[in-house]
Order: C-alpha cells, then sequence, then structure tokens
C-alpha cells in the first residue's frame, strides 16, 4: 500500500476531485493549508496599499491505495492540477506498512 500526498492550489480542488472520483477513488483526508515554496509569497495591494503574502493557501491531501494503483492515481492528481504556473503543488508517494479501519477492525488491503 501506498500513502499519495499532495498540495495544491484551492482553486483545482474541484478538479483533482472529480478526476479522482472517476478512475473509483473516494475516500481521502483533506485538509486546508498554507506554505510557500521557491517563490517566497508574493505582493499583493489592497487599498492602494502594497503588502507581503508569506503563506499562501493550499489544499492538502492524502488517499491510501494499492501498490498497484499509485501510479495513476499520481499522474491523475498532476494532470488535474496542472496550471503551468509557479506554485501548482507537489505529489509524493510513501509506502504504508498497516492500515486499520476503526469501525470493523479491518486491516490492510480490506480496510482500504
Amino acid at each position: 500500500m501506498k500513502l499519495v500526498t499532495a498540495v495544491i492550489k484551492p482553486h483545482k480542488w474541484e478538479d483533482v476531485r472529480e478526476a479522482l472520483g472517476a478512475t473509483g477513488i473516494s475516500g481521502m483526508t483533506v485538509t486546508e493549508a498554507s506554505g510557500h515554496g521557491q517563490q517566497k509569497g508574493h505582493t499583493e495591494v489592497y487599498r492602494g496599499a502594497e503588502y507581503e503574502v508569506t503563506l499562501v493557501p493550499k489544499i492538502r491531501f492524502e488517499v491510501v491505495v494499492d501498490d498497484a494503483d499509485a501510479e495513476s492515481v499520481v499522474s491523475t492528481i498532476a494532470s488535474a492540477a496542472r496550471t503551468g504556473k509557479i506554485g501548482d503543488g507537489k505529489v509524493w508517494v510513501v509506502p504504508v506498512e498497516s492500515v486499520v479501519r476503526v469501525r470493523t477492525g479491518e486491516t490492510d488491503e480490506s480496510a482500504l
């Protein structure tokens, strides 16, 4: 099993959710996050005054999938979240040793 984690722009969340749903992925954990990458934030203007935005809003979500599905899930996320501009986000994959569904006690693949 693999844990696929992605951090993307908030306005791309619905596109990614729909793309994952089309591949059969429905269960995931989603959180609002803030951060910055190489650009270290950006400058905006509010009522004529410039100010620095150092933490940019993002969406972080995680989904646990079978090893065989991980590559296609990553590809789906990357293509649905891509805008071609700085700050599109990142996707990473880490191995999962064990999963337990709390409600039923099912473990590993049957818990997915």
